[in-house]
């Protein structure tokens, strides 16, 4: 198939954000004939000696602070950049993929793509609707692949701006809001215990990708994808037209791969149902992550959790002092008791969240997530954790919900060899089938080169 202007095998490392696939993997993907794809989100830059510049922010402001991020995100935008193209030994396609809902996305692209020029042939960008995607890469000559996960949400991009952009229109990645691992595109028409069928959606998608003269514009199929035999009505099947595939999850998994050893052990030994579909991401997305003390911690956090109101009502007659000022916050006598135990078990600070809720912590706890929403460095462009927004006021408007976490933090400690138990490890649902694929027997860990050539054997 035809990507980005080079012919490859419809083989496609997807890209997973913030050093999980960076330069090396995906300068190995495109060595071994398939699609490589480098994080340029929050990604890594180096010193002289080789190693890792360690992201330290000094700003006294989100604002100062995140312009700091903004800094680090292209320096390491271009770094590993350059580490596939030298990987690959110059050959391409080599993709970049963008989070639109971080912060300064926009001006970060930009800045990567002009300090980059000639080394990078493609920008993939989802969660979100990017909206300015088109324009910006079509300046550099460069193709776009929205990431969506509908056919009524490429319609809506394809009429408001990517009409005027055709031409750079490399492909449309669906990333299936149901099998996915990290954020998950299922949108207010759509429910997470509901799953459907992925071939119907991607046949809506393109008749829609018809009407408007791309029916031979490439389809990456991402989320749920393991075997290539379990696909195989897919190939060559007119109905759906040319169709690539992407590999998120199972591309975790090679010599290459930048993650901790300790990651890869984690992988081989996953049982159906480790990973999880939550709600607890800052951005207000799903995601889907393996479960762990992390998850653990967040599914109690929300469990101790009361409403209350500001005055006394006919049901909200309890009162609590909340907070250092003791002021008092009004439950039904039933919570009003669960409150007390929860205290009594040592959840003794009761935190206020945007939807006139209480959830009860540790003071331990308590001060972390405070400690958590003063440091905020503006990684998203709007963060429900700590309600900064890249808008004039700097803020969302609404309350800090302690119910979510610092996204930044957590994705930053387990990429550079945090405890795993501790930080958020995103996955797709089908990981734990490292532990019943023969070819990872034994703790086998292949190279990219050997994964590309198991893949095309149908296994």
């Amino acid at each position: 198939m035809v990507i980005s202007g080079r012919e490859v095998l419809p083989l496609v490392e997807g890209g997973k954000g913030i050093s999980v696939s960076n330069g090396e993997s995906a300068g190995a993907w495109v060595a071994a004939g398939a699609v490589g794809t480098a994080s340029a989100i929050n990604a890594d830059s180096y010193n002289r000696q080789g190693d890792p510049i360690k992201q330290v922010y000094h700003g006294k402001t989100r604002r100062k602070r995140q312009e700091e991020l903004i800094a680090y995100a292209i320096r390491g935008g271009i770094a590993q950049a350059q580490i596939a193209h030298e990987t690959s030994g110059g050959k391409g396609p080599l993709l970049l993929n963008f989070l639109w809902e971080a912060g300064g996305t926009a001006s970060i692209l930009q800045a990567i793509l002009e300090g980059a020029k000639g080394l990078v042939h493609g920008i993939v960008c989802g969660a979100g609707m990017p909206f300015r995607l088109a324009e910006i890469t079509s300046r550099y000559k460069v193709y776009y692949y929205p990431i969506i996960s509908s056919a009524r949400a490429f319609n809506v991009l394809w009429k408001r701006a990517y009409h005027k952009y055709a031409d750079w229109l490399g492909g449309v990645v669906y990333e299936d809001p149901w099998l996915a691992g990290g954020h998950n595109g299922l949108s207010n028409y759509e429910t997470p215990d509901s799953p459907q069928d992925p071939f119907s959606r991607v046949r809506d998608l393109r008749a829609v990708m018809r009407e408007t003269g791309l029916g031979e514009t490439p389809i990456f199929m991402a989320g749920g994808l393991w075997f290539l035999r379990d696909w195989q009505d897919w190939i060559g099947n007119k109905e759906l037209g040319p169709i690539a595939f992407q590999f998120g999850t199972r591309t975790i998994l090679t010599q290459e791969s930048p993650v901790s050893e300790k990651w890869k052990k984690k992988l081989l030994s996953l049982k159906e149902g480790d990973v999880l579909l939550n709600r607890f991401s800052p951005t207000g997305f799903y995601s889907s992550a393996v479960s762990n003390r992390f998850l653990a911690e967040l599914m109690e956090r929300n469990k101790r959790q009361v409403r209350f109101s500001r005055q006394p009502t006919n049901e909200h007659i309890a009162a609590l002092p909340v907070g250092a000022r003791g002021r008092l916050a009004y439950l039904t006598p039933d919570d009003k008791a669960r409150a007390d135990d929860w205290t009594a078990k040592g959840f003794t600070e009761a935190m206020k969240t945007p939807e006139s809720t209480l959830i009860f912590v540790t003071p331990e706890k308590s001060a972390e997530i405070l400690t958590d929403q003063r440091d905020c460095m503006g990684f998203l462009s709007s963060c429900n954790f700590s309600i900064w927004a890249q808008n004039e006021h700097g803020s969302t408007g609404k309350k800090a919900d302690p119910r979510s976490f610092c996204i930044q933090k957590t994705l930053q400690s387990i990429a550079h060899d945090g405890e795993l138990e501790d930080n958020l490890m995103f996955s797709g649902h089908n990981a734990y089938k490292f532990a019943t694929d023969p070819f990872y027997d034994n703790g086998f860990i292949p190279s990219v080169q050997q994964l590309v050539d198991r893949l095309q054997t149908g296994d």
